[in-house]
């Protein structure tokens, strides 16, 4: 009896002792609950007749309609052909863009000029899509941009990338890689950090070059964060970036450049089929859940080494 007691005071004083610890959590359990859980009750807008005149609770339950309108739409499957592709593009030019960066940097000596070259590369990541669709506006525009400007000034033909739905795609992959390669160089930065510097200076002694420390060294020490940045990215393989699409599109490229989520605005607030448009953004959940399970499946095989 007495122990009992005693362990019911001790969980009572751990609990009183946790006290400012959950006072500190408790706004971050509060967002979450109604701005990530709560949203959760928006899921059945895609299996109902939706209006906006209507309450959620009282429109009509219609099942899986919304899917089939959606997979009938003859503009869908290209939607998630332009997706996969424009998403595709660039995890393969831009998921290593920030790894080869960090490794260059990992190379400078000087620690003044290492700053200086990560602050450069990082300011662009505070940048909005706005703010760099404007540029890419003042430099591309095909007739009054600086560079189309200059290539006719000096007899040339003007710029039509953002015209051009052969190039568009690449201006979308360029402009994302150039506005997010600082971030992702910091968390790559970061991960080089922690390496043993015991490691560099026992293969210095083994008379091991630059080439060799980078590869049974440096790219071994940061595979556990390429491994989980690949797994975050791989669930995002149906989001091409809303922002970044919706500011640089225009009807010349609209074939080419109309993904998951340009559609679900346009279809939604632009042709009120809410459902529809709740049903497609369900889907591109869904595909990205996927993803980012098999992919986490096979980062946890990578590292035990079954793959």
């Amino acid at each position: 009896m007495t122990g009992t007691m005693g362990a019911a005071r001790k969980r009572r004083i751990n609990w009183q002792r946790d006290i400012p610890l959950w006072a500190l959590i408790l706004p971050a359990m509060i967002y979450v609950l109604l701005f990530r859980y709560k949203s959760f009750l928006g899921i059945q807008v895609a299996f109902k007749n939706y209006r906006v005149t209507k309450d959620m609770w009282d429109c009509a339950w219609v099942g899986f309609q919304n899917f089939d309108k959606l997979f009938s739409n003859p503009m869908f499957l290209q939607v998630l052909e332009n997706t996969v592709v424009i998403s595709l593009m660039k995890i393969v030019a831009g998921f290593p863009a920030p790894i080869i960066v960090a490794l260059m940097l990992n190379e400078v000596r000087s620690n003044k000029y290492k700053r200086t070259l990560q602050t450069i590369m990082y300011l662009p990541h505070f940048l909005s899509w706005v703010v760099v669709g404007s540029l890419i506006f003042m430099f591309f525009a095909p007739d009054s941009g600086i560079v189309s400007q200059l290539i006719m000034a000096m007899g040339g033909e003007r710029l039509t990338i953002m015209i051009d739905a052969n190039s568009f795609r690449g201006l979308l992959v360029l402009s994302d890689i150039w506005k997010g390669v600082g971030w992702g160089t910091i968390v790559y930065m970061a991960a080089l950090s922690g390496i043993d510097a015991s490691l560099y200076e026992a293969a210095v002694v083994d008379g091991a070059g630059r080439w060799l420390q980078m590869r049974y060294i440096t790219l071994p020490g940061i595979m556990p964060t390429v491994m989980t940045m690949l797994v975050l990215r791989m669930g995002g393989i149906l989001n091409a970036g809303f922002e970044q699409v919706f500011v640089l599109q225009n009807d010349l490229v609209y074939k080419v450049s109309e993904v998951i989520d340009t559609f679900v605005y346009r279809i939604s607030f632009t042709q009120n089929q809410y459902s529809v448009g709740a049903a497609a953004d369900l889907f591109q959940s869904v595909i990205g859940l996927i993803f980012v399970v098999t992919a986490n499946t096979v980062a946890r095989r990578f590292d035990q080494g079954v793959l």
